[in-house]
């Protein structure tokens, strides 16, 4: 998997699993704006057969949504170099993030309810300089791990953030 913004360096794929949860993120967010659009149209609305538009609207929206999930999914990554972490994420607008391992100063894995289910865990990078800051946003958790013990042995040894 290669970036349009770094074509010569591989980037290793975030876990594809990482798409489910984004969907039944979505359907949990855009199923009460269905609802409601679609009951204020049956109820209130009733007398003006136009209002269901907005039920269809939102429906659009939430199948819009939807069908990115995995093309976004498949466009996120990350690459370990030599002397930095690089990552990437964005279709549209891409987007790449280096950042050098001397200047971690806090890695931290993290699992909630949806990515301890699917045995993932995201891994939050905090730097030297908040502009700075990343996430891998979901890879197993022995990858987390393994990325954890990793990175925060670089940042001790190169020390360059402190």
């Amino acid at each position: 998997m290669n970036s349009a913004l770094a074509p010569d360096i591989a980037f290793t794929p975030v876990d594809f699993r990482l798409a489910k949860i984004k969907i039944m993120s979505a359907l949990v967010v855009g199923a009460p704006f269905l609802i409601a659009a679609a009951v204020l149209s049956l109820t209130l609305w009733r007398d003006h057969p136009w209002t269901w538009v907005f039920a269809v609207v939102v429906l659009i929206i939430l199948l819009w949504v939807i069908a990115l999930v995995p093309r976004r999914v498949r466009a996120m990554g990350y690459a370990e170099l030599e002397g930095e972490l690089v990552i990437k994420r964005g279709i549209m607008f891409s987007h790449l993030e280096v950042i050098p391992y001397g200047r971690m100063q806090q890695v931290t894995v993290s699992s909630g309810p949806l990515l301890g289910r699917y045995g993932l865990a995201s891994v939050d990078f905090v730097t030297a300089s908040s502009g700075t800051d990343g996430e891998i946003p979901a890879v197993t958790t022995a990858e987390a791990e393994r990325l954890r013990i990793k990175l925060t042995a670089l940042g001790q040894a190169n020390m360059e953030g402190l």
